[in-house]
């Protein structure tokens, strides 16, 4: 079995020199962040990177994300920044925040998928930062998890999927966030969110003054067309069990009971996934509901969307349907992960 080095409370050194010494080795690590746990490799290996893919199952031509400490690694690792990409590292960094930016020859191609930039994060939990900080490797980290399925925000999820793929897990408790980075790119001084996340877009443009967000947000983006970001093609955060979203609308929970009682005269097993207010709107049997949190506290709701959706398999149903809400604030980025777990498939 693949060993867990416990730092809940503390980094310990001599781990943390192992830890090192396995990533300057070319080898891979499970860490935490402050968003979801990542799959550590040294971004400036082709073939530490290339492992992250086949550990993953990871199509080649989505890009990874590199991890730095500080804005010198930034100028190490990327070209010359425009004014307004300067104003966000300088705004969001360090946190939940990656930035698109032209890339030096010392990220490899592998981590870019051959593109000319690279997504930069600087991340804020203080393991993932003492690794890359006391390294000096620039760390290549995409969510833990095997691709397609929900990414990891606690070890016991993601233990399974990748024991005997890594050198090591390091436990640093539950994902304070639970959602992966948002993800900008700057067109013509204009911020362009292509992956929403914690910081949102009334965040961005209280900053900028103006953001746009992209068209893909809700779409799969064709296999023959390039990203730059992580999240915009392929199934993503989807359990196994087949999934249905209901949009958001006044009419919502009358959908949702119609087509559970439909469902129920035809045999199929069905479990939700819903808002702790309309619970007991919901016409199905309490061990079938999960319940996702409140509409209030949407925060909680991100830091566990990972693991409730983990949690539908385990039910053994034939169907789940998912509660839709509004796509405002952090809800865009929450309904963003919904989606895409339900492969588009929203009524």
């Amino acid at each position: 079995m693949t060993p867990i080095f416990d730092w809940k409370n503390d980094i310990n050194e001599q781990e943390l020199n192992t830890i090192i010494d396995s990533l300057r080795a070319g080898n891979l690590v499970i860490v935490p962040t402050e968003t979801v746990y990542g799959l550590a490799a040294n971004g400036t290996n082709d073939d530490a990177c290339e492992k992250i893919f086949l550990a993953k199952g990871r199509k080649q031509d989505n890009p990874l994300i590199i991890h730095v400490s500080n804005k010198d690694m930034i100028d190490e690792i990327t070209e010359k920044r425009t004014p307004m990409e300067e104003k966000l590292i300088d705004s969001f960094m360090p946190g939940p925040f990656t930035l698109i930016l032209r890339k030096k020859k010392t990220i490899c191609d592998v981590a870019t998928c051959g593109g000319k930039t690279v997504g930069i994060r600087m991340p804020s939990n203080k393991i993932i930062h003492e690794i890359i900080d006391k390294s000096g490797i620039p760390i290549a980290a995409p969510s833990a998890n095997v691709s397609g399925r929900p990414s990891g925000t606690n070890i016991a999820d993601i233990y399974d999927e990748f024991d005997g793929k890594v050198d090591y897990f390091i436990d640093g408790g539950q994902c304070k966030i639970g959602i992966e980075s948002t993800v900008v790119k700057v067109e013509n001084e204009v911020p362009i969110i292509l992956r929403p996340g914690f910081v949102t877009e009334e965040d961005i443009k209280k900053v900028c003054g103006k953001v746009e967000l992209s068209k893909n947000l809700f779409k799969v983006v064709s296999d023959n067309e390039k990203v730059e970001s992580p999240g915009m093609k392929y199934r993503h955060y989807a359990p196994k069990t087949k999934c249905v979203m209901i949009g958001y609308d006044q009419n919502q929970i009358n959908k949702i009971n119609k087509i559970l009682k439909e469902n129920k005269s035809k045999g199929i097993k069905t479990c939700f996934l819903g808002f702790k207010e309309d619970r007991d709107k919901i016409d199905i049997q309490d061990d079938l509901f999960i319940e996702m949190g409140s509409k209030e506290n949407l925060a909680s709701v991100s830091q566990n969307i990972f693991t409730d959706l983990r949690k539908v398999d385990k039910l053994n149903c034939d169907q789940a349907i998912i509660e839709g809400i509004e796509r405002e604030e952090l809800g865009l980025s929450i309904m963003n992960r919904l989606v895409r777990a339900c492969e588009n498939n929203v009524l």
